[in-house]
């Protein structure tokens, strides 16, 4: 597998990544705002889900945030990609990384079980169980994320 994770790294791509001045920057500076738009669009959702905004019509609140988490989504996903690949065999082998990995596709689990729930843009039954755990693993995916660069 680390022969795997060394390819990655020298891709030319990746090789032209790594020797740019400006281009990891950017990179890493669009990751963070894609981060922001998830986690904002998430938290919002749950807490419409929790009570919390009333006086706005659930349905047409949550389609809409639903849609920008999924665009933000894309963009942390590639955006993140690019900066794995830089240090991709590092990385691989960090277990806080892999932590976040994990923490990643529970949330994404969550979301699909809350999806596949709602009928209608309704409230599925046990909407605020998965709300209470959306906000507690994409939180945790924020912290985990952190970490790497200080671990």
């Amino acid at each position: 597998m680390d022969g795997f994770f060394a390819g990655i790294e020298q891709l030319a791509l990746v090789r032209g990544l790594k020797a740019s001045f400006v281009a990891y920057p950017i990179i890493n500076a669009l990751h963070i705002m894609s981060i922001g738009a998830l986690l904002t669009s998430v938290w919002l959702i749950d807490l419409r889900i929790l009570g919390a905004f009333r006086s706005l019509p659930q349905a047409a609140f949550v389609a809409l945030l639903r849609r920008t988490a999924l665009g933000a989504f894309g963009g942390a996903l590639v955006t993140g990609s690019l900066l794995f690949s830089v240090r991709a065999s590092e990385y691989a082998a960090m277990p806080i990384f892999l932590t976040k990995m994990t923490l990643i596709l529970l949330a994404g689990a969550n979301f699909l079980v809350f999806v596949r729930c709602a009928k209608g843009g309704d409230e599925p039954a046990g909407g605020a169980v998965t709300a209470v755990l959306s906000l507690v693993l994409w939180t945790s995916v924020l912290f985990a994320g952190r970490f790497i660069g200080f671990l």
